[in-house]
């Protein structure tokens, strides 16, 4: 019996285009990931390559996409951006903001500590693991001068508990958060570096975290995220007073220096 004319069969680029986006909502697909080869990507999904071409382009229409000339295809962060962009120069001149941004900071990690202790699978604790590893072994660098390395470490391992809580929104919107926070992190880990036992602190609240979401106690969870976040926005409040001392006292010293300078020369 032939199909009504009301009904359309979806085409097959339609439906990789689907599975694809979904990879990339899920965070399989992160932003600035290159996807694998054409003839790779063809297999696993069991298409033609034709089709998967046809798949992509949609994507790369929508912005999900970029494909760079004889380099690959990559995953953009257009789902973040969208959002980031019109934030970041609001955020720089309306700094009053930024406590908004912290406060609901600790509230998203707080969430996503706890979901992912109720949620988590093992191929989750196996990435936890791994990115906490990593982090853990940044800290106890003792010839750090470039402290991106380590920032980038650790916005790694509260994106991988954001991803553990299975929740699609949470975890874009803590990879945003980070992307607005990430200066900010970096410098307060450069202050806390000749802080006495800050970065041993700091090392004992991420396996606070880490055994929490492991032993699946989604209220120890949420206490240990929440304390980790507000030791690390004290740090911060403290490292940014700090900052903007030295900067007075620089200025000091130079309008002074200026003062004596002009007082040797006049008569």
């Amino acid at each position: 019996m032939p199909l009504s004319s009301g009904l359309s069969v979806p085409r097959l680029s339609d439906a990789i285009a689907a599975t694809l986006e979904q990879r990339i909502l899920e965070g399989a697909f992160k932003p600035g990931d290159r996807l694998p080869a054409e003839r790779e990507l063809a297999v696993e999904l069991g298409v033609s390559r034709p089709s998967l071409r046809e798949a992509m382009q949609k994507l790369a229409f929508k912005g999900l996409l970029r494909r760079r000339q004889g380099g690959g295809t990559f995953v953009t962060a257009a789902l973040q951006a969208a959002f980031v962009d019109p934030w970041q120069e609001t955020l720089a001149a309306q700094p009053n903001l930024r406590e908004d941004v912290l406060e609901f900071r600790r509230l998203l990690a707080a969430q996503t500590a706890e979901w992912a202790a109720t949620r988590r699978a093992e191929a989750d604790m196996t990435l936890l693991a791994e990115t906490l590893a990593r982090l853990q072994t940044a800290l106890d660098a003792d010839d750090m001068q470039d402290f991106e390395p380590l920032a980038a470490c650790e916005r790694a391992f509260h994106q991988t508990i954001a991803d553990a809580a299975h929740n699609v929104l949470s975890a874009h919107l803590t990879a945003t958060l980070l992307r607005f926070l990430a200066d900010d992190l970096r410098v307060n880990l450069a202050e806390l570096k000749a802080v006495p036992r800050a970065f041993a602190l700091l090392k004992a609240q991420q396996q606070a975290m880490f055994a929490a979401i492991r032993e699946r106690q989604p209220a120890a969870a949420r206490l240990a995220a929440e304390a980790h976040i507000d030791f690390v926005h004290a740090s911060l409040a403290q490292s940014l007073r700090s900052a903007a001392r030295r900067e007075i006292a620089v200025r000091r010293l130079r309008t002074e220096s200026a003062t004596s300078a002009f007082s040797t020369l006049s008569p």
